[in-house]
């Protein structure tokens, strides 16, 4: 069965070689099909499109602009289908990722640069914030994946996680020698504590591990970046609980130290979520690859 779509095909071609046989060579139809497609197409519209002569064919009044507005329409689907056909490709497109400061600073930025470099011409809007608050920009809509901290209890996302990270406490050198010994939970949380601001995933993380001994902590401090914890443990307020993998130049450097817990924190994730109703964009499915399979 010929589709209306297929009829204005044949018009369009037909009026523009303004003739039934050049049509039929240009579409590899016979020269019967192309005329009995117009013929149809003039019987469901009532209307002649084309005046018959023995030299060719020639567009009525009618089919003149009816031919304006048809080959608009399937030059406009040829667009559609070349701008899809990038997409695809990833010549064209948006990456649109939620992610934190500290992640994006010391784990996404290498993937990001892969990522750019293989696909210049992808645009990219990212949004920052806590986990919390990048779930929740997620779900309106405004991002397509968070990279963010595990664990997330939501039935709603598809969860990948994409590495593991350790969660430490780290002193300046007035707290050095205080700590030369592993500590219990009980003895940690009456020194000094400096922990990431309350409604971050992380530090809820931490949180819950250490009420789950039967310790409840009471920060001196409350920051709101990883950066801050850092630079605040090192001039000696306190003992900062921080990432252990973010803090590597600190640690690496002596400018902090890693004070050894009776029992370690268990480690946890960061990886990337997505609503489990709304497909992956071509994009965001390519960078989640990336990750995924450290392509670096």
């Amino acid at each position: 069965m010929v589709s209306k779509l297929d009829l204005y095909k044949v018009f369009c071609q037909v009026g523009k070689s303004e003739s039934f046989s050049e049509a039929a060579k240009d579409m590899y139809m016979t020269q019967p099909a192309v005329s009995q497609a117009i013929m149809q197409l003039e019987r469901e519209l009532d209307v002649r499109l084309f005046n018959r002569t023995p030299k060719g064919v020639t567009l009525t009044h009618e089919g003149e602009l009816l031919f304006e507005y048809a080959n608009s329409a399937i030059n406009l689907l040829h667009v559609g289908e070349d701008k899809i056909l990038e997409f695809k490709n990833l010549t064209a497109g948006e990456l649109r990722i939620g992610v934190g400061d500290t992640i994006s600073r010391y784990y996404l930025l290498p993937y990001l640069e892969v990522f750019h470099n293989r696909y210049p011409n992808i645009k990219y809007k990212i949004e920052n914030g806590t986990t919390l608050e990048l779930i929740s920009i997620l779900k309106s809509g405004e991002v397509d994946i968070v990279i963010c901290n595990f664990p997330l209890d939501d039935p709603t996302l598809d969860l990948r996680p994409f590495t593991d990270v350790q969660d430490i406490f780290v002193c300046g050198e007035k707290y050095k020698s205080i700590l030369s010994k592993p500590i219990s939970f009980d003895k940690l949380v009456k020194l000094p504590l400096i922990f990431l601001e309350s409604k971050s995933n992380s530090r809820k993380y931490v949180e819950d591990y250490i009420l789950s001994k039967g310790v409840r902590i009471a920060p001196e401090f409350e920051l709101g970046s990883h950066d801050l914890l850092l630079e605040f443990a090192k001039i000696n307020l306190g003992i900062a609980c921080v990432t252990k993998e973010f803090s590597r130049e600190y640690l690496n450097n002596g400018l902090l130290n890693e004070v050894e817990l009776i029992e370690s924190i268990p480690k946890r994730n960061i990886g990337a979520c997505s609503l489990k109703s709304v497909p992956l964009t071509r994009a965001a499915a390519r960078f989640v690859d990336i990750i995924e399979n450290k392509m670096l």
